[in-house]
């Protein structure tokens, strides 16, 4: 199986249909798939077909190379589909997906079940993610198809304000009539040039025809199961990553921003699942109408409020804002129309916990000519925290990290506010009172010593595109 490479690097801000900051690259080498394929009606009706299809799966066969198979030896159904795919509650795991083949049955062997049909199926299983960046972990993209490469797929500029339609370039030639010249760094891709570029599903053919869908996929190591590379599972669902965004949101705000590595001292992992769901779908009528599906479910099996340090009666209210984004409402489609809510899309940045307002609890250092005569300046801390609005026994006053944080945002000239709403986008408002939430923040500060410019355009950019969202 070929591998694959993740983009995640923390240097460059990209951004996804769905979401924001795609991060360093993380190799992988397997897939774990979201359901199987089936012979369609036709097909079925062959006895040959049907001998075949059944020996492609005992052999451990992709369903991409039986339907080769077919069609190699039935030539009548080269133009015809002979697969569909098959919404079922269990997941694929095929040696044939893995760079290592040993891994399919490992992970079988581990985490499989038999539900009574004598088959073992992976119906469960516990996933470690490897950035704490959502989109790092479910890369997504709206892309199309021709045969076994992309065709068209998206991607959006720099800035993040503009989604365009990509595809690869024509190969150059040696003159007119000449072989194609070799490229060096892959092959080059240009923005399409119909539409003026722009990615406007509406406005799409492909789109239209159901041809360019959302394609992503989830990136994750599973525990005991030992591997250099990451294993993927790939999804085309929008309600399953919506779901997910929910959920990894809601964790991040509990753990000072963290999804990597494992949720708890406990080693306590995500698990992946299906539930069975109703979702909306338009006919081809126009008319909605709602269906049951299987879709992956991400779950998270421990108690959040203990992910938040103890460290005082105020790491309630600081827990707050998770616990709505926890609730059924606080991050959801809309069945109807597909659209996010406008009331209901995200916890509102502008009115940030008292327990958690950078405003009131960052540690501010006074310059010579605004401090007071009679200021003690023996020692920063008295000056910083003491103006903060940070009571003199508050354990905060005496953490290093916390007045290294205050310092660096005071050096780097960044506007409080404006780092107030973007710590609580980035890290939750739960960073301030957890200790491991406040060295990430540090850390972050820190990259960003030799760039303070560039820490200011990023936070700058964060909050327009929040309030573009209609979050602000």
């Amino acid at each position: 199986m070929a591998r694959s490479e993740i983009s995640t690097q923390k240097e460059v801000v990209h951004h996804t249909v769905l979401g924001r900051t795609v991060r360093s690259r993380i190799p992988t080498g397997g897939k774990i798939r979201p359901g199987v394929k089936e012979l369609t009606r036709a097909a079925a009706a062959n006895p040959a077909i049907v001998e075949l299809y059944e020996n492609g799966l005992q052999n451990g066969l992709s369903f991409d190379l039986i339907g080769d198979l077919i069609v190699r030896k039935f030539p009548e159904y080269k133009d015809r589909v002979v697969l569909l795919p098959k919404n079922v509650q269990y997941f694929t795991v095929r040696p044939c997906d893995f760079s290592n083949e040993q891994i399919a049955d490992q992970i079988l062997s581990a985490y499989g079940e038999d539900r009574g049909d004598g088959v073992r199926r992976l119906y469960r299983f516990p996933v470690v993610f490897p950035s704490d960046s959502w989109e790092a972990v479910m890369p997504h993209e709206l892309v199309a198809w021709k045969q076994n490469e992309r065709q068209y797929w998206s991607a959006y500029s720099p800035d993040g304000r503009t989604r365009h339609c990509m595809m690869y370039a024509p190969p150059k030639l040696e003159g007119p009539g000449g072989r194609p010249l070799r490229s060096f760094n892959g092959r080059p891709t240009v923005v399409r040039p119909e539409n003026d570029g722009i990615c406007d599903p509406e406005l799409c053919p492909q789109f239209q025809a159901r041809k360019c869908n959302l394609a992503g996929r989830f990136i994750f190591f599973i525990p005991g199961i030992k591997s250099v590379e990451a294993f993927e599972l790939p999804t085309n669902s929008f309600y399953a990553m919506s779901n997910a965004i929910q959920r990894f949101e809601a964790v991040a705000f509990m753990r000072g921003g963290r999804l990597a590595g494992f949720l708890d001292d406990k080693k306590t992992p995500f698990y992946i699942t299906k539930k069975l769901t109703e979702v909306t779908r338009i006919d081809d009528n126009g008319r909605p109408t709602r269906v049951a599906q299987w879709l992956i479910h991400l779950e998270a099996p421990v108690d959040l409020c203990a992910l938040v340090a103890p460290e005082g009666d105020d790491t309630l209210l600081a827990a707050d804002s998770a616990v709505s984004a926890l609730s059924i409402d606080a991050y959801t489609v809309n069945p109807d129309t597909d659209d996010w809510s406008d009331e209901q899309r995200d916890v509102p940045i502008a009115a940030p916990t008292p327990a958690t307002s950078l405003r009131a609890q960052t540690p501010v250092t006074e310059t010579a000519e605004q401090r007071q005569p009679d200021a003690p300046n023996d020692t920063g801390r008295e000056t910083g925290a003491s103006q903060s609005g940070v009571h003199p026994d508050d354990p905060l006053v005496h953490d290093e990290v916390y007045q290294s944080i205050g310092r660096l945002i005071l050096e780097y000239k960044l506007d409080p506010d404006n780092f107030d709403k973007y710590s609580y986008i980035r890290w939750g408002s739960g960073w301030v009172k957890n200790a491991t939430g406040r060295r990430r923040v540090l850390d972050e500060l820190v990259r960003y010593k030799n760039d303070p410019q560039g820490l200011r355009d990023k936070i700058e950019r964060a909050l327009a595109d929040r309030h573009r969202d209609g979050g602000a």
